[in-house]
């Protein structure tokens, strides 16, 4: 059903989304947020600026821990506690036709990660930088890939559409670091320390995971200034 106001309102809307790219609720989130956008009544009329953000940046690269492995120690040793919250995460992405297959899923550092997405953005703006976002997170959820093997990310980046000898540069050097820790920043400024976290416009935020009606009920909100 159709928003009146939302359908003759004249703001324009921006969405930053905070999340990272091992985070099962970060992908819900992503999904469940362009769906909302989708029906909206001014779809063209939102940008969603996706931020990164590392939820263990100490993660030794190159580790290739399974992630069911690692739930298991961090919990004492509890292997069913690890195993209830991963299938809460899958249940929940049932509805967005997602699927996490948590026997394959590999702990990874995702900075370099960070940064295709950070290189992605800056080539394609947006859309080229979801497409990316996107392409990381299947790779780990489905794929067991680690997002900290350079030669992954390579193969990965090229299939979203990104220039390999620019995305080889940018993997051989420390370029869009600061964008990262910037987008980073930011988010400790705002309080942030767990994702999925966003803010719409500068003052309206959303944290955790919601329904999809929950977002269009937010850009319409910020749409009609009732939020």
């Amino acid at each position: 059903m159709t928003d009146q106001p939302a359908a003759e309102s004249t703001t324009v809307i921006e969405l930053d989304l905070w999340g990272d790219l091992t985070c099962p609720y970060s992908w819900i989130v992503k999904r469940r947020v362009e769906a909302a956008v989708h029906g909206f009544e001014r779809p063209s009329d939102v940008t969603v600026r996706l931020r990164s953000f590392e939820l263990d940046p100490d993660v030794a690269v190159g580790g290739g821990v399974p992630v069911r492995e690692h739930l298991s120690v961090r919990h004492g040793g509890d292997a069913g506690a690890g195993h209830l919250m991963n299938a809460r995460a899958s249940e929940l992405a049932e509805a967005d036709d997602l699927v996490f297959d948590w026997d394959r899923a590999v702990r990874a550092n995702t900075f370099d990660a960070h940064r295709l997405c950070a290189l992605a953005g800056e080539m394609g703006g947006p859309a080229l930088r979801g497409a990316a976002t996107e392409r990381f997170h299947a790779a780990h959820f489905g794929e067991g890939l680690a997002l900290d093997d350079h030669e992954v990310l390579q193969r990965l980046a090229a299939e979203c559409g990104l220039d390999e000898r620019r995305v080889s540069a940018v993997l051989a050097s420390d370029e869009y670091a600061d964008h990262v820790r910037a987008d980073e920043q930011q988010a400790r400024s705002l309080g942030v320390t767990a994702t999925p976290f966003m803010i719409a416009n500068g003052y309206a935020a959303v944290t955790g995971a919601r329904p999809t009606d929950d977002y269009l009920a937010l850009l319409r909100g910020v749409a009609t200034q009732s939020v």
